[in-house]
């Protein structure tokens, strides 16, 4: 992978974070683009093959394959001309049989403007990681991540502040065409119902911690359950307590695979105050214990 510093924060909730390295970025801009390779590691203390975070965004355009890649808990295989977008806060994990070829970039948060980060899309967590553009799409894709590469490597040509800016330029036209080719799927769901989703959507992502109530989020948003109810089936095919019970699993799966906190404290950071209760939920959803779930990745 492109390299990458040698060095990780301690996250709040224990898991071991692994930052953006803006120091080793040509001109020490907040993003890099450049080859995929082998032998590289995020840090010394979560090589690639663990399960580890990272606090950027990271897209793998694949040259070759297949590639097993773990995200989310959620093993996609990649093919040549596939895309993988791992975004903040997720947990991921490298094969370690694939041989990863292609393309990577890397950009950290805060790097584009509020504006293009709305209009990209680059926090839609409910949208799957792994992406199959067709042929004209993969192409025009190719072809942006070409003329960013090429722009990132120029560094004689402009002074450092137009460079930057041109950079994101480059990078604002071809997240666009990522995120149109990620929310594809999404253009047939009506605009009531995928306003009141993203509300939903951005209120569980804030709370899932300690509210788990469908009716709490509806009154809190001025929401009928109802109308709630049929806007998260339509985005996702999910019931509203569905979609926060498979949020508050993930992040105990989160904290269960990257840190050794006790299983008690994990189901009070997701909500759980009695271990015995957080035990039942996370087995009627994984049909695993926690504590099972935790040896199967060590």
């Amino acid at each position: 992978m492109a390299d990458m510093a040698d060095r990780s924060i301690q996250g709040g909730d224990g898991i071991r974070t692994c930052p953006f390295p803006v120091e080793l970025s040509v001109g020490g801009v907040g993003m890099q683009v450049g080859p995929m390779g082998t032998g590289r590691t995020w840090h010394a203390d979560a090589p690639l093959e663990r399960v580890h975070r990272i606090d950027f965004h990271v897209v793998l355009l694949f040259g070759a394959g297949p590639v097993r890649h773990m995200v989310d808990f959620t093993e996609y295989e990649a093919t040549a001309g596939d895309l993988l977008w791992i975004r903040p806060g997720q947990v991921h994990r490298f094969s370690r049989t694939s041989e990863y070829r292609g393309t990577v970039l890397t950009m950290q948060p805060g790097f584009l403007p509020r504006a293009t980060v709305e209009a990209t899309g680059l926090y839609r967590y409910d949208l799957p990681p792994h992406l199959r553009p067709d042929a004209a799409q993969l192409a025009g894709l190719r072809d942006s991540l070409g003329q960013l590469r090429r722009e990132y490597e120029d560094t004689e040509t402009l002074p450092l502040s137009l460079h930057t800016a041109v950079l994101r330029h480059s990078l604002t036209a071809f997240l666009l065409r990522l995120a149109h080719l990620a929310a594809g799927s999404a253009e047939s769901v009506g605009q009531q119902a995928d306003s009141t989703f993203t509300l939903f959507r951005d209120a569980v992502e804030k709370d899932f911690a300690t509210n788990h109530s469908v009716s709490a989020y509806a009154d809190a948003l001025g929401y009928s359950r109802r109308t709630l109810v049929r806007a998260v089936r339509g985005a996702t095919g999910d019931t509203p307590k569905a979609f926060i019970g498979k949020r508050v699993v993930l992040e105990a799966k989160r904290l269960l695979a990257h840190t050794d906190l006790p299983i008690g404290r994990i189901g009070a950071a997701v909500g759980f105050p009695d271990a015995a209760n957080f035990s039942k939920f996370f087995h009627q959803h994984t049909d695993q214990t926690p504590a099972a779930f935790r040896a199967e990745l060590r």
